[in-house]
């Protein structure tokens, strides 16, 4: 079996190198790994990075900043493995957490799984205010899906092939709504979803240190899940 792990960049240099070798190094339970990056647009030194990967890995170039989901998609089509699994590439999410998120797919008990940074107990928020809009936008998603997450907006998402077959064509977001859609999706089609407790998490980066989500994609979210979940 076949694991395809996809990782939107954009902007990455400082983190990009090391990200990647964590993910080489990562403990996938016997699955054959499959690496797909997607850079989408970068303007700073991330794409001759990308140069020297392109030796080991499957690299994709967007000729311009479309946003993270226009990212996924463009990553999800291309992906060929039995099981799929989205990384950013900042350090935020340490790939030490690959055989808790594959496990419950492998024993097919679960056909999603979420990585949720809430359900471990020594990983906390320090930017309150990010805290709770998370919290928030999580509890309303829920509340139009009928899922019971802790975390919608995490980075750390595993699917079976075929849910992500059945879900792309649907998929439409450029930027970060792509994270209600997705969740949307998944509780529509009725897969069986569960979170997994994230453990040996990263910093939670500040916008000056490179983080892409503001406060207005929050409130464009609003909408983004009152669509996603009740109109589309």
């Amino acid at each position: 079996m076949k694991l395809s792990i996809i990782t939107p960049i954009y902007n990455e240099e400082k983190t990009l190198s090391e990200i990647i070798k964590r993910v080489e190094e990562a403990d996938t339970l016997g699955l054959e790994k499959e690496i797909i990056l997607v850079d989408d647009g970068s303007t700073d030194g991330t794409k001759e990075i990308l140069k020297e990967l392109e030796k080991e890995h499957s690299v994709i170039y967007h000729q311009k900043n479309q946003g993270k989901g226009q990212a996924l998609r463009t990553g999800f089509a291309q992906a060929s493995g039995d099981i799929i699994l989205v990384q950013d590439s900042d350090l935020e999410y340490n790939p030490q957490n690959y055989p808790a998120l594959l496990k419950p797919i492998l024993d097919d008990k679960f056909d999603v799984i979420y990585g949720s940074r809430f359900l471990n107990k020594e990983y906390h928020h320090v930017f309150l205010l990010s805290h709770f809009a998370n919290k928030a936008l999580t509890w309303f998603s829920n509340l139009l899906s009928g899922l019971r997450l802790t975390d919608m907006w995490t980075g750390y998402k595993v699917f079976k092939k075929e849910v992500i077959q059945e879900i792309l064509p649907h998929l439409t977001s450029q930027r970060f709504g792509i994270e209600p859609e997705i969740t949307a999706q998944v509780a529509k089609k009725k897969y069986r979803i569960c979170e997994v407790g994230l453990f040996a998490q990263g910093r939670l980066r500040t916008r000056k240190e490179g983080k892409k989500v503001s406060w207005t994609d929050g409130l464009v979210s609003l909408w983004q899940i009152t669509n996603f979940n009740l109109f589309r």
